[in-house]
């Protein structure tokens, strides 16, 4: 991923990793090797994940390798959505009772993340695995973004897996969580 200015080894398993704790750890915000979006998404796709992005840096980088199987937004399993906001998550697939996990995850390229309330932006109430009683994240995205994103996670086992960037940092929200906008 030396298009992206990633190293292929160290910064994609450094990214796999910080996505393992923020996964687990929702509501935390790890580092990450920067530009957090396309090291995520640079280490989740491979020739049998599909993506949607507008991103034509990654999508260049990613077809370059062989690595590039596009898919619009309501099919693809990674959903990479960058400063324009035009595509409506609830539409996104979120799997089926059978197999949850053919649910989407969406990356969402974010300005900036705080974990609590203390943040610039729209916070998020947090309960469930992986939250000690109950946490607040702050992502600048519009409420109405955050609203469809719990929207789309409201039918557990169903629902979309949602990924935050933010330069050098990420935090994400698993469909198993209750989240609310405060």
């Amino acid at each position: 991923m030396r298009a992206l200015g990633l190293d292929p080894v160290h910064d994609t398993r450094d990214a796999f990793d910080g996505l393992l704790e923020a996964m687990s750890r929702p509501g935390t915000v790890q580092s990450v090797p920067s530009p957090a979006d396309q090291a995520v998404v640079s280490t989740l796709v491979d020739h049998e994940v599909t993506l949607s992005t507008t991103d034509e840096t990654l999508r260049d980088a990613l077809s370059d390798q062989g690595r590039l199987d596009a898919a619009p937004p309501e099919a693809a399993d990674i959903v990479h959505l960058t400063g324009d906001r035009d595509v409506d998550v609830r539409e996104c697939e979120r799997g089926t009772l059978v197999e949850p996990s053919d649910g989407a995850t969406v990356v969402y390229r974010v300005a900036s993340l705080a974990a609590g309330a203390a943040g610039a932006g729209t916070t998020v109430r947090i309960t469930g695995p992986g939250v000690d009683g109950e946490t607040t994240l702050s992502v600048s995205l519009p409420a109405a973004d955050l609203a469809a994103l719990t929207d789309a996670q409201s039918s557990y086992p169903r629902g979309v897996d949602a990924v935050f960037a933010a330069d050098d940092s990420l935090a994400a929200l698993p469909r198993s969580l209750t989240a609310e906008v405060v």
